[in-house]
């Protein structure tokens, strides 16, 4: 009689691998910051890398362009416009070029880089929000919203401000009676989701200023949570047991009572930071002082939770950024990016899919949230609502050299200051939206030119005679991609299904 093992999980993400990059590519001679706060001190969009920084008096981060890499030098010019340390660090979703940061000297400042990084030092931000009586250390911007922006500090108050104005549209005062450790919104920015020292989780409406739903003792640890939204209403968080024990849990806001799922890990005692990716369902969990990031995929099969795999080092992190989806290289099956933050140099992290077809991988890369906001800062605090609006990461997506082709053809050029929208990137940059503050400028700088579609023949340029012919053609082509990608998509799914079979030694 034989027996057979249980069967393997399907997944797409079971075999994702990361990948530290090369030593010239990281960026050295950067003075992490010593400060005690538990946060990231990075934060990375498509366009710039950020990180807080040692500073002799006050609180100062470092901003360069994503594309950097060896050594900074110490002359390097930095935002210094706080009194106190710098606690937290976020970039806006909405414009690549925008900036908050949260300090001790208990307020908040937003700042806009230009293009390219700072030539001298920035001290001047462009809004300062001043509400908490005490320090500041939590930033969140608004997931749809332009213009939203969330803060708590230690005085255990959460404020929502309306940056566009400067103005605190919303303040709960009285929801936490203890210190927050983490907030996150909700996937339309409708509620959010807050731990707190004394150990409850709570689902708020901030706009009403009501608690919606509250668990108390999440994690029965005394050291802090986190807690993030995931984008089908549930909730994961991250803390410690009664025996300091380092846990993962989700928790499904239908129902709080009881967890539906628990995995406990090990007894470090660094917090878990976690990192949520909507568009795999994946979670990283990236702890200070750890050498490892853990990632798992979140499913609606039980166990819910499940493990992939572990990056290992021989260094421990000081923080790590997180790279928005739009900023990720589609070209080498790269579905996440961390920087993670050593003491003094920052080191990029791919995590990257196998896979041998040089297509664009179309089941990898779901629509994901472009920098295009879904409402006005006045329309969400009217009461509306609205899931991101998506954008398309194969539009930006550049094929390898086809050895069948004749004829190469220059793809138009979009004009952002037309749309506001920015096209999708494939690579380490992306064209920012413009904020109201800085459209008039950008205007004055480039005035838009009309384009026209051309085609290369040998070397020379021309314009095509006809414009319909040239539209039928590039149609038609499309056409035949999509149809190959569809049936390399089906073939890939079939090996993926062999090779599990072989694994189980079923074949």
């Amino acid at each position: 009689m034989s027996f057979r093992r249980g069967v393997v999980r399907q997944s797409k993400f079971r075999h994702v691998f990361a990948q530290a990059w090369k030593a010239e590519h990281c960026i050295d001679d950067v003075r992490v910051s010593r400060v005690t706060w538990d946060t990231g001190l990075c934060a990375v969009n498509p366009k710039f890398i950020a990180v807080i920084i040692e500073a002799g008096g006050g609180g100062s981060f470092l901003v360069v362009p994503i594309s950097k890499s060896g050594r900074v030098d110490q002359a390097c010019p930095t935002v210094c416009g706080h009194a106190a340390p710098v606690l937290d660090i976020q970039w806006s979703p909405h414009d690549d070029n925008i900036i908050a940061s949260a300090s001790e000297d208990c307020t908040v400042k937003v700042w806009q880089i230009p293009d390219g990084g700072l030539t001298s030092p920035m001290t001047e931000a462009i809004v300062n929000l001043e509400g908490h009586s005490k320090r500041v250390g939590i930033l969140a911007w608004h997931p749809t919203a332009f213009n939203i922006l969330l803060t708590a500090g230690c005085d255990n108050v959460i404020c929502v401000w309306n940056v566009g104005t400067g103005e605190l549209v919303y303040q709960l005062n009285d929801t936490h009676p203890d210190l927050i450790y983490s907030v996150c919104w909700n996937k339309d920015g409708s509620a959010i989701c807050t731990v707190c020292k004394d150990k409850a989780l709570r689902v708020i409406d901030p706009r009403r200023g009501t608690v919606v739903k509250v668990k108390e003792k999440v994690h029965d640890g005394t050291r802090p949570m986190r807690a993030v939204f995931l984008s089908d209403g549930k909730i994961l968080t991250t803390g410690f047991s009664r025996m300091s024990e380092r846990q993962l849990a989700l928790w499904d806001t239908k129902d709080l009572s009881e967890p539906m799922a628990v995995q406990e890990m090990d007894t470090s005692n660094g917090v878990l930071l976690p990192f949520y990716d909507p568009d795999t369902n994946m979670v990283y969990l990236c702890g200070k002082g750890d050498c490892t990031i853990r990632y798992f995929e979140v499913t609606d099969e039980s166990p819910y939770v499940h493990f992939l795999s572990l990056y290992s080092s021989k260094e421990p992190q000081r923080g790590a950024g997180f790279l928005s989806k739009r900023g990720v290289d589609v070209n080498k099956c790269e579905i996440a990016r961390f920087y993670k933050l050593h003491e003094r140099k920052v080191e990029p992290i791919s995590m990257t899919v196998p896979r041998k077809s040089d297509l664009f991988q179309v089941d990898l890369y779901p629509d994901t949230a472009g920098s295009e906001p879904a409402l006005l800062a006045d329309e969400w605090i009217a009461g509306q609502d609205a899931p991101p609006l998506l954008v398309s990461l194969g539009g930006g997506y550049s094929a390898p050299p086809s050895k069948h082709r004749d004829t190469l053809r220059s793809k138009p050029k979009l004009v952002s200051q037309d749309s506001g929208a920015a096209p999708p990137s494939t690579g380490n940059a992306a064209a920012p939206t413009s904020t109201p503050c800085s459209a008039a400028k950008e205007a004055e700088e480039e005035v838009p030119q009309p384009r026209v579609a051309t085609r290369e023949t040998d070397g020379n340029t021309e314009r095509p005679k006809r414009e319909d012919e040239l539209l039928n053609e590039l149609l038609a082509e499309m056409k035949a991609l999509r149809a190959v990608v569809l049936a390399q998509s089906q073939r890939i799914e079939l090996l993926e299904r062999q090779l599990a079979r072989i694994e189980d030694g079923d074949v």
